[in-house]
C-alpha cells in the first residue's frame, strides 16, 4: 500500500481553510470551485457525540481532523495525502477506521488492474497508526468487501473478509484495532457472497452465489455451522443480506418470494423486503410503505429502525422505530423543503448531522436535541455562494411513445423567466442509475457559464419502479436515446432552450449516450462530449467476460440484457456501437478517458476516436493520467471540466448572457 500515510499539519491555518464558510461574492466563481473535491468529503460522529472527524480537502490534500464538540477544540489533524478516501468509521471513542482506494494490479496472483481497497486505525490518544490486516499471516492487507465495526465484550473491534495468497480462502476476520493484525473466525470462500453480523461480531447468516449456475442461497446457524434453508435461480438479479432486522435475532433479506408477499409495483426487482428469524427461518415483510432505496440502522444497537428512498425533491425517510421518527421528524420541520440528508447520529440519537444542498452548494448542520439547537459545522464548496448555485427544476414530459419521462433543469444562476437559451442534456451513466434533486457539481459548472442543463432520468432508471426499469431493456440506443432527445424538443416547445443550440454531454452509459446522440439520434445535437464512455458494446462485454473468466457470468447476462443481445459476441450490438458507426457522424466529438479507468477500459476511447479520424471526422480525445472512473482526483476532474467548456464555448457558444428581468 502506497497511498496512506499521515503526517501532523504544522498550521492550523491550512485545516481551519479547508472548514471556513465561503464568503458570498457576486462574481460567477471560477470552474476550479466546481471541480474540486469538496471540502469536506466525510463526517461522523463518534459514539458519545463527544467528538466529531473528518476527512477535509484542500487543494489535492487530505486531512484527517477531529474536533470536541462541546469546546470546538481540535484534539488531532493530520496530513493524509492524496489517497482516494472511501470511508470514515469510528472504532470504539478513541479509534478512528479510514478506508481508501488504489488503482492496482497483483500480477503474481492473476488480480487485473481493479480498485483494491485498504483500511487505516489512528488511536486517537497514542497517535499511532495500523493498516487493517497488518502481519496476518499469509492475508493480503487489503479490504474484500469493506469493513464493518462492532463492540464485542473484548472491546470495538473492525471486521473484514481477507485474501488468503497460500490457500485462496476469504475468511472474514476480526481486526485487533491497537495492532491490525486479524484473526479469522468465519470460513468462507469466493462463492460466499454476503454475511450478517450481530451487534457483538457473531455471523448469524450468509449467503452463496455459485456464478456459472445462477445459484444462490440463504444459510443460517445450524450448530457451529451454517445450513441452507432456502435457495433460487437467480441469473441476474440475486438476493441481497441487507443487515440485521428490528430485533437482536432477525435479519433483512431483499428477495422474490411470492410463495410469502408479492412484490410491489415501485419495486424495479420485484424484490421484497422481508425480516427473517435466524432460529425459526420465519419469514416476515417489513411494513415500508414504499420500496427503499437503503435502510436506516440504529448506530448502537445496529438493529432496523428505519429506511430511505430518493425521490423527486430529495431523499424521503420512512422510520419504524418511533424515537427516530419523531427525532426526524422535527429536523424536517425545522428545514422545510430542503430535503435533510442524514450523515451520522450518536448513540443516543441526541445529536444528528444532517446534509443539505437544496438551493446550496452543501451544508453540513449538527442538530442538538437537549439545547433545540442546530449548528452549521462545515461546507462542501466554500466557494459557490447560494447565490450563484443556478435553481434546478423538476420536469416531466412524455416520450414519443407516451411513456412519462422525470427529469430535472438547471438554471443559470439568477435566470427565473429562461427563454431560448442554449441547452447541455447531461446524461446520467448507469444506465441502471439516476440523477436526483440537489446540488451537482457537473452541472451547475455548466449553468454557471450560461448554459440550461437537463437531466432526465430516461426509460431504464432507477427510482421509478420495476415497469419503467425494464422498459429500458434492449433500448441502448434506441428509445433510451430518444428520451432524451424527446425532452429537448419539449424544452424547445415550451420556448425555454433554443433548438439550435443543444450539446450532449454525460459520463460512462452518458458518455455512450454522447456519442449515440451523433450516431443514432444526430439531428438533434451540435456537438457531444463523452466522458468514460462505451463506444463499442460487444467489444465491452467481451472484455467483461475476460476480466471475470466467465463466458456466461452474472456480469455478461447483466449487460445482455439491458443491451438487448442474445449471446456472449452476438454481432446485433454492431449497430448500436458509435465507434462502428463514424461515418455517420457530423458533428464535433470530444472524447475524455482516465487512463486508471477499471470499470470501462481507455481503450473504448481509443477505439471511437481512431474510428473518426479514418473516417475524416472531427474529433478529440484527452487522456487524463491516474484517473479512475469515478473522476476522483480534483486535478483532472477540474481539466474534465475546462476541456468540456472549452469545447462547448467553441462548438455551441451561449452569447450574450439571459439574465432575470
Amino acid at each position: 500500500m502506497r497511498g496512506l500515510r499521515f503526517a501532523a499539519l504544522a498550521l492550523w491555518g491550512v485545516l481551519i481553510a479547508g472548514l471556513s464558510m465561503g464568503t458570498a461574492r457576486a462574481e460567477v466563481p471560477p470552474l476550479a470551485a466546481y471541480g474540486a473535491a469538496p471540502a469536506i468529503e466525510y463526517m461522523a460522529l463518534s459514539p458519545s457525540g463527544a467528538l466529531i472527524a473528518r476527512i477535509v480537502v484542500v487543494d489535492e490534500a487530505r486531512a484527517l481532523a477531529v474536533t470536541q464538540m462541546d469546546t470546538g477544540r481540535h484534539v488531532f489533524a493530520a496530513a493524509i495525502g492524496e489517497a482516494k478516501v472511501r470511508d470514515l468509521l469510528w472504532v470504539g471513542e478513541t479509534r478512528v477506521l479510514i478506508v481508501t482506494s488504489e488503482t492496482q494490479s497483483i500480477h503474481e496472483l492473476g488480480v487485473p488492474r481493479s480498485e483494491l481497497f485498504y483500511g487505516m486505525i489512528l488511536d486517537l490518544e497514542t497517535k499511532s497508526l495500523v493498516q487493517v490486516l497488518r502481519r496476518t499471516p499469509d492475508v493480503l492487507a487489503t479490504l474484500y468487501g469493506g469493513a464493518s465495526v462492532r463492540q464485542t465484550a473484548q472491546g470495538a473491534a473492525v471486521f473484514t473478509r481477507g485474501v488468503n495468497v497460500s490457500n485462496g480462502q476469504i475468511n472474514l476476520h476480526r481486526v485487533d484495532p491497537g495492532t491490525g493484525r486479524g484473526r479469522s473466525v468465519e470460513s468462507m470462500d469466493r462463492d460466499t457472497q454476503g454475511y450478517v453480523l450481530d451487534a457483538q461480531g457473531e455471523v448469524i447468516a450468509l449467503s452463496r452465489y455459485f456464478e456459472r449456475s445462477g445459484r444462490w442461497s440463504l444459510r443460517l446457524p445450524d450448530g457451529r455451522g451454517f445450513r441452507e434453508v432456502w435457495a433460487v435461480d437467480a441469473p441476474v438479479d440475486t438476493p441481497v443480506l441487507l443487515g440485521l432486522g428490528r430485533t437482536p435475532r432477525t435479519i433483512v433479506i431483499s428477495a422474490d418470494r411470492p410463495d410469502v408477499a408479492a412484490g410491489g409495483d415501485d419495486s424495479e426487482t420485484g424484490f421484497v423486503l422481508f425480516e427473517v428469524n435466524v432460529d425459526s427461518g420465519e419469514w416476515t415483510r417489513l411494513p415500508f410503505e414504499h420500496d427503499p432505496d437503503f435502510l436506516v440502522h440504529h448506530p448502537q444497537s445496529l438493529l432496523l429502525i428505519g429506511a430511505g428512498r430518493t425521490e423527486e425533491g430529495g431523499v424521503r425517510y420512512e422510520f419504524l422505530a418511533p424515537e427516530a421518527a419523531r427525532r426526524w421528524g422535527a429536523i424536517e420541520r425545522a428545514f422545510p423543503d430542503k430535503a435533510p440528508r442524514l450523515v451520522s447520529w450518536n448513540d443516543s440519537l441526541k445529536l444528528i448531522l444532517v446534509f443539505i444542498d437544496t438551493g446550496e452548494s452543501g451544508l453540513y448542520q449538527l442538530v442538538d436535541f437537549e439545547t433545540g439547537v442546530a449548528t452549521i459545522v462545515g461546507d462542501a464548496y466554500p466557494a459557490i455562494p447560494a447565490a450563484q448555485v443556478g435553481e434546478v427544476r423538476p420536469i416531466r414530459y412524455a416520450a414519443a411513445d407516451g411513456l412519462d419521462i422525470h427529469g430535472y433543469l438547471t438554471l443559470p444562476p439568477g435566470v427565473e423567466a429562461p427563454t431560448n437559451l442554449p441547452l447541455v442534456v447531461l446524461a446520467h451513466g448507469g444506465p441502471a442509475s439516476r440523477d436526483i434533486a440537489g446540488f451537482d457539481y457537473w452541472a451547475q459548472a455548466l449553468a454557471s457559464r450560461g448554459y440550461a442543463v437537463l437531466q432526465a432520468n430516461f426509460r431504464g432508471s432507477t427510482g421509478y419502479g420495476r415497469a419503467f426499469l425494464e422498459a429500458g431493456y434492449g433500448e441502448w440506443g434506441r428509445k433510451m436515446q430518444t428520451d432524451l432527445s424527446d425532452g429537448v424538443r419539449w424544452l424547445a416547445a415550451e420556448g425555454v432552450v433554443d433548438p439550435a443550440r443543444v450539446c450532449i454531454v454525460g459520463g460512462s452509459y452518458g458518455g455512450y449516450a454522447a456519442m449515440a446522440g451523433l450516431t443514432l439520434d444526430k439531428s438533434v445535437y451540435r456537438c457531444g462530449v463523452s466522458v468514460a464512455g462505451v463506444s463499442d458494446l460487444r467489444r465491452m462485454v467481451n472484455w467483461e467476460a475476460q476480466q471475470e473468466g466467465e463466458r456466461n457470468g452474472q456480469t455478461v447476462r447483466y449487460w445482455n440484457r439491458f443491451m438487448g443481445a442474445a449471446r456472449l459476441n452476438d454481432r446485433a450490438l454492431d449497430a448500436l456501437s458509435p465507434a462502428l458507426l463514424a461515418e455517420a457522424v457530423d458533428s464535433p466529438l470530444l472524447l475524455i478517458h482516465g487512463k486508471d479507468d477499471t470499470v470501462v477500459p481507455i481503450e473504448q476511447s481509443r477505439v471511437m476516436a481512431e474510428a473518426l479520424r479514418r473516417a475524416g471526422k472531427p474529433v478529440e480525445l484527452i487522456q487524463l493520467a491516474g484517473e479512475d472512473h469515478w473522476m476522483s482526483r480534483a486535478e483532472t476532474r477540474q481539466r474534465m471540466l475546462r476541456e468540456t467548456v472549452r469545447f462547448l464555448e467553441a462548438s455551441n457558444p451561449v452569447g450574450p448572457m439571459q439574465t432575470a428581468p
